[in-house]
Parts: C-alpha cells; structure tokens; sequence
C-alpha cells in the first residue's frame, strides 16, 4: 500500500512504544526504516557540525559543537528514542543489507548507551584531541571559496570561547568524579593550549592559511573587512580562550591527574577496559587473551626481522639496529626528503592496485605536514578522509618535526597503511558506493578500519614492494609496533604495569627510533584500547582470507576476496566474517552450475 508522508512521520515518532504493526505491508515497513535511518542521519550532521564540514556538508559551517553536559545528556536521551524506534520496526522479509542496516544501527546505539554510565565526556582532552587541538585541525578542511564560506568561519572563531568554557565545565565535573587522564598527558595539553595562546593573530592557525586563501575574485574592500573580522575573533576571543584553558590545565587540572597510567586506577576500571576492548575489538577477547596473543606476534616478527639482519651481516637484531641509528643513509636530511618518499610510493602502488581489486577509488590523494602546532605530540603519520564528491581529496598528514632523529625505514610501510592500499583505498571506495546509506559509507569500527590497513601493508609485499631490504624490515618493524601494543596496552591498563615497564618494553623488543617511542607510550595512556584494533583486525582478515582460499582452491579470486571485504563499509568483525562466508558460499553455487 502506498503511505501517505504524514501517516509515514505518525507511525515513526510513535514506533518507540511498540512494534510496527504486523499489517502493514513490507514496502511500508521498508520505507520506515529508511526514513528514520535517514532522520538519525540528519540529527547526526545537525549535533555534530565539525562532522558534517568534514563530509562537505557545508549547512552548519558556522556553528561549533554543543559540549555542555546537559547536550551530553539530551544526545544520550535521543539515543534511547532512536533505539527504541529502530528495534521496533519489524524487518521480516527485508532484504540482507536493509536488515543488516538494522541490526548495526541497533548494536551501535546500544553499545553507545551502555558506555555511557562510564561518563567518559568528563575527559574530554587529551595530548592527541580536545578542543584546544581539534579546533585549529578543522581549518584545514574547510571550503574558502565564498564570502560566506568566511562568513561562517568567522562565526566559528566567535564560538570558540564557548566551546572551551563547555568543556573545562565539564573537567571539573570529572575532577569532582575522580575521572581525570595521566598527569604527564596533561602536562602536554598545557602546553600545546599555551603555545596556541601566545601565537600573535597573524601567525596563528586560525589565520594563516584562511588569508591565503582569499580567492582573487573577492572585492578589496570584501578582503579587507573578513582579514580584519579574523584578525578581531582570534585576537578578542580565540587567544584568551587559549590563555585561560592554558593556565586552568596547568594549575588545576594536571595537578589533580592521575600518577598511575592504567584505566584500572579509575572508578570501575576493570569494567571500563573491558568495555573499551569489546568497543575496540568488536570481539569477546579478553585482555588476558590478547595479551598472549601479542606475545605470540612480537616472537614471530622478531624471528622473521632476524633472518633479515643475519643475511645483511649481523648475528642478532640489538647489534641490527644499532647500527640502523647511525647510519646516515637511513635518516631524512629534511621534511621534503620524507614527504618526497611518500609521494614515490603512493604513485607506485597505485599503479599495482588492478592488480589486488576490481572496484577502485575515484577519490585522490595528498601528502602533507603535520601541522607544527602538533607535532611533538603526533604520531609519525594520520589520514584525513576527503570528501564522498571528490572536491576535496584524501590527506596523508606526514609527522616531519624532529626529522634528523627518524629514519627511513618505515616510510614506505606507513604510505601503504595511511593511503593506498590502505585507509584512503578502504574510506574512498565506501563513500563512493552508491548503494550504501551515508552511516554505512562512513562507518567508524577500529578493527575493521585499522585492521584493513595493517594488512594492506602485508598486502604489499605479494605486488613486490619493499625492494629495499632495509624498507622490508620497516615494514616487519611496524609489524612488530602492533604486535607489542597488544602487550603494551593490556599491560597499561589491565595489568598495572609503569610508563617504564612499557618504555623498557619497547627497548628489549624493538628498534623504533626514541620519538616514535615515547610518543607511541603516550598514546597508549591517553586512548585505552584503541590500538588493539589493528592487529586484531588484521589477523580476522588474514583469517577470513585463508579459510576461503582453503574452501574454494583454486575458485578463490583474490580481487573478488577484497572487493567483497570493501563493498559493505566498515563493520564489526563478527559480521564480516558472516559476509565473507556468504561470499564463500555463493562462490562455490557458482562454479556448480
């Protein structure tokens, strides 16, 4: 039966308080969940306005999220409608993906409202996001192609002040909870928040690259007044934010941090780790398991970088490695040397990828400088995802502070994880599907996502990269740092283990260069569980992969295999492994016939 719009809105708003009903017809049951997949869409974009930039939605530009705690509780109350509403539509007789819509709209906001008793909003900074980090990153994915493209920055800038009231508020709130991150972290945050603040105007992030970017076209006296009305927001209202959360950080927050590294020192820490790992992992692993799984891995990376140094003279990996240090041929003479290197083998491996995947990505890619603001505290490398239209590409963010002290050797690995193969192949080729809702087109599950990256750096290998010997041991290299986090990170926060047990972890197991090092200890304290996923990931893939090669001989189509990975988005594990073996399946009916 054809349902007429406002019967259509009637029957939504009032699904949250029973189960559509059973006479009306599959199109109409249909058509509910489209519409109110495209409703929490919507509220999605409109609650989360830097998102929607990112994404090139350009309808809320001028607006900054919400950070107060009472739109941290209004969200978590229209997450509770959402649920109920979507649990109520009854999907008997959808097709697979319209119901797999479902079930994944259902675990994700389920999962959302049973973290939330861990009130995880009241650490809402970092040395690797926040406010004070998160705002100045925006810049450069903005359009400044209009006058109102300016004018909308602007009303930004002027909306920065808020944005850090909101959230010191909502520090205090967890310093009076007890939920405050590592003292040591903070201490970074306050300083990267004091070097933001003491930036004159014209050289601040906030401005340099908006000025540039005044397109020729715009009247003098248009120039002229946005220049002055940046200069104004930044100078009255963005740097006295900066000050002040700077000075808050440094007297009354990172005081109060914690001494101990590991959630386990939080309120229900145990309970709060496990959450992050099922969160992370998309899997029932517990840490004790995944330990030991890290264990296994750092053994069998080590064995495999061991035949490498022997064959280039050297009886084991310390003595290996030692001489990687000093040796300048494996350090960078300058940022461009890096950026250069990422560049070469971009271009190369997309030459390769006809032969890894039938469907490939419209969407370019560019390799840029992680801002200097950062850098101390970024990791080696980030992607940033572009635009489903193309207008603004992929960025490889390439971390060159500290050149001198890096080497090369991981270059070459890394280009393949952040680009192609890897995270920009993976998020282009789901934003460009066209059968993909946008939540599944720009789906955010760990394991999956990192997981696909990690192995896309071993995917490499089979299209003959890593020519280079020392490059090879990179890669293994890298292989290694997400095995040793699955030690590492359980042992942060599950096992109660130092800062220096993990920094002499890393020495006893590892060649990583000491930036790499100290800055990758960091990041295990301030985001709990996030790296299990790539490893985790990329073993369920390689798992996945082998059990079909094993069942189809030689049937088993290796472009076919990936494709099939990439077509459905990101997604939990345990899905993808049903995905994967309904592929198998139909693969096998095929050649039958």
């Amino acid at each position: 039966m054809q349902i007429v719009p406002a019967l259509l809105a009637a029957l939504l708003l009032g699904a949250g308080a029973r189960a559509t009903p059973p006479s009306l017809s599959l199109d109409t049951r249909r058509k509910l969940l489209t519409s109110l997949l495209a409703e929490q869409w919507e509220y999605n974009l409109r609650t989360n306005p830097e998102f929607a930039s990112q994404l090139g939605d350009q309808r809320f530009n001028d607006k900054l999220s919400d950070f107060s705690e009472k739109a941290v509780y209004a969200d978590l109350e229209q997450s509770k409608q959402f649920l109920a509403r979507f649990k109520a539509v009854d999907t008997t007789g959808f097709p697979e993906q319209e119901m797999l819509n479902q079930e994944l709209m259902v675990s994700k906001l389920a999962l959302d409202l049973e973290g939330a008793k861990f009130k995880d909003w009241e650490q809402p900074v970092s040395q690797f996001g926040g406010i004070h980090i998160n705002a100045p990153q925006l810049v450069s994915i903005l359009s400044f192609e209009t006058v109102k493209d300016y004018e909308d920055y602007i009303a930004r800038l002027k909306a920065i002040p808020l944005a850090f009231a909101q959230t010191t508020d909502l520090m205090r709130k967890g310093m009076a909870d007890k939920l405050v991150p590592p003292r040591i972290l903070l201490e970074q945050v306050a300083r990267q928040a004091a070097g933001l603040g003491k930036i004159s105007p014209e050289e601040s992030p906030f401005f340099v690259e908006p000025s540039k970017k005044l397109p020729k076209s715009f009247s003098q006296t248009d120039k002229d007044r946005l220049n002055a009305a940046m200069l104004a927001a930044i100078r009255d209202g963005v740097q006295p934010a900066y000050v002040k959360f700077a000075k808050f950080v440094a007297d009354e927050y990172a005081p109060a941090g914690r001494k101990d590294p590991g959630l386990w020192a939080l309120p229900d820490g145990q309970a709060r780790y496990a959450f992050a790992v099922k969160t992370t992992t998309t899997t029932d692993l517990t840490p004790d398991q995944i330990h030991q799984i890290g264990l296994a891995e750092v053994a069998r990376d080590r064995a495999a970088m061991l035949k490498i140094a022997q064959k280039m003279g050297f009886q084991d990996l310390k003595s290996f490695d030692a001489a990687i240090k000093v040796d300048p041929k494996l350090h960078p003479k300058s940022r461009q040397e890096m950026l250069d290197l990422y560049r070469k083998y971009t271009d190369q491996m997309w030459a390769l990828l006809p032969k890894l995947f039938g469907r490939l990505p419209r969407a370019k890619v560019e390799i840029m400088s992680v801002e200097a603001y950062r850098e101390k505290e970024a990791s080696g490398a980030q992607y940033e995802e572009g635009t489903s239209d193309g207008k603004r590409p992929g960025h490889i963010k390439v971390n060159t502070g500290d050149f001198e002290h890096r080497t090369t050797l991981d270059i070459e690995t890394t280009t393949y994880h952040e680009g192609v193969p890897g995270h920009h192949m993976q998020i282009s080729v789901a934003q460009e599907l066209p059968t993909l809702l946008p939540f599944r087109q720009h789906g955010f599950y760990i394991a999956f996502v990192e997981g696909w990256a990690l192995y896309s750096e071993r995917l490499a290998e089979e299209v003959g990269a890593y020519q280079d010997p020392y490059s090879f041991y990179g890669h293994l290299q890298d292989d290694l740092l997400r095995a040793i986090r699955l030690v590492v990170d359980t042992g942060f926060h599950s096992k109660h283990w130092t800062r220096q047990q993990v920094v002499d972890y890393f020495h006893a197991n590892s060649g990583i260069d000491e930036v790499n090092l100290q800055s990758e200890t960091d990041r295990y304290m301030a985001w709990p569980a996030q790296a299990l996923g790539y490893k985790i990931g990329q073993l369920k893939i390689l798992a996945l992969r082998a059990k079909a090669q094993q069942e189809l001989g030689a049937r088993f189509d290796l472009r076919g295999f990936h494709d099939e990975v990439l077509s459905g988005g990101a997604m939990p594990l345990d899905v993808l492994e049903t995905r994967i073996a309904a592929w198998t399946a139909a693969q096998k009916a095929q050649t039958l016939r």
